[in-house]
């Protein structure tokens, strides 16, 4: 089901803007329909309460938590199934944030990452994007959603914005905490500017050499690093919200010498923040992570070379590693329900 799909039906039974507003924001928190001070058989016209039932059934139906998988840092992962057998990965994240996914598989092929390891299997509606978050604050409150779980936004970029404007508004989500995470699409930065609601922006930039980076992530847009970060500088200054540059630390492959010029030569004095992310062991990943101390280093000599830097450390590392790992173990063995 699409949001806009929704909104029709919802329409159709009778549904005013603030009833189609109440409806939307009961379902996108996960609260129940007699919520608040206003009784629901007086606010709502009787067509609309007639059908809501058949309406909140379809929506609740779009996705089940499979597995629940506690971290020891505050996170859980969670193994969400769709209406047909498919499932996606979204992760909880401490201080109220959540991870979601936006397509079952992925295009890009990333060799660091597991989830393009079988490619697209397809793409997710915008209301099964928005039942992840009403799952997730079924558990927790949710103040922050980040479109960084399975699969490339950019691919899907009607049912993302479509998505991100309904958390942006019945959702109560502030804008700037609103993430859209990208390896860099050309259509996805000209959609970004015209949108009447506006999300934070991450790149994945992962090196600022462009032949390493064209073997890294093989089917992502052929634009150079350069380029890139000019797209981001732009919308940046356009949107208010610094970017947010991601880069997987690798051992021997990004963690170098001329990779930090490059850092400086491409990031001192931009709007933005270098993210950099220790390798999340993937299996069959030919990939190490460098050591802690080597991370602080690399994060220390970049902050005081001008470029802002924050070490992260990935959530749910103790519990089934890389994105894409939970769906494919899964798939090997029966999945039990494990409560936090």
């Amino acid at each position: 089901m699409r949001i806009h799909e929704l909104k029709t039906r919802l329409r159709d039974a009778g549904a005013g803007p603030l009833h189609e507003h109440r409806v939307l924001r009961l379902w996108s928190h996960a609260l129940p329909r007699d919520s608040g001070r206003r009784r629901p058989e007086t606010f709502f016209p009787a067509s609309l309460m007639a059908a809501l039932p058949a309406i909140e059934a379809e929506l609740a139906g779009l996705a089940r938590i499979q597995a629940v998988h506690p971290g020891a840092d505050g996170s859980e992962r969670l193994l969400v199934a769709l209406a047909d057998g498919q499932t996606v990965e979204s992760v909880l994240l401490p201080r109220a944030g959540l991870c979601v996914s936006s397509q079952v598989g992925c295009a890009v092929g990333c060799r660091f990452c597991m989830t393009g390891r079988d490619g697209l299997l397809r793409q997710l509606d915008s209301a099964e994007i928005v039942a992840q978050v009403a799952l997730a604050r079924a558990r927790r409150p949710v103040r922050k959603v980040v479109f960084m779980g399975m699969g490339e936004p950019a691919h899907n970029l009607d049912n993302v914005m479509e998505a991100i404007d309904l958390l942006g508004g019945a959702g109560d989500i502030g804008h700037k905490n609103l993430v859209f995470s990208t390896v860099g699409d050309p259509r996805a930065f000209e959609r970004l500017h015209r949108q009447r609601i506006k999300p934070a922006l991450a790149l994945s930039l992962h090196t600022t050499d462009a032949a390493l980076r064209r073997r890294l992530l093989p089917r992502a847009p052929d634009l150079a690093p350069a380029q890139l970060v000019d797209e981001g500088e732009r919308y940046a200054r356009a949107s208010g919200y610094p970017v947010q540059y991601q880069w997987t630390l690798m051992e021997g492959v990004n963690d170098g010498e001329e990779e930090q010029e490059g850092i400086v030569r491409l990031l001192a004095g931009r709007y933005g923040v270098l993210n950099l992310i220790p390798f999340n062991a993937v299996d069959g990943a030919d990939f190490r992570r460098p050591s802690w101390e080597r991370c602080k280093q690399l994060a220390r000599s970049l902050h005081e070379r001008g470029v802002l830097t924050k070490l992260r450390y990935s959530a749910g590392q103790d519990v089934d590693g890389g994105c894409g790992q939970l769906r494919a173990r899964a798939a090997e063995r029966p999945v039990t329900l494990h409560r936090a």
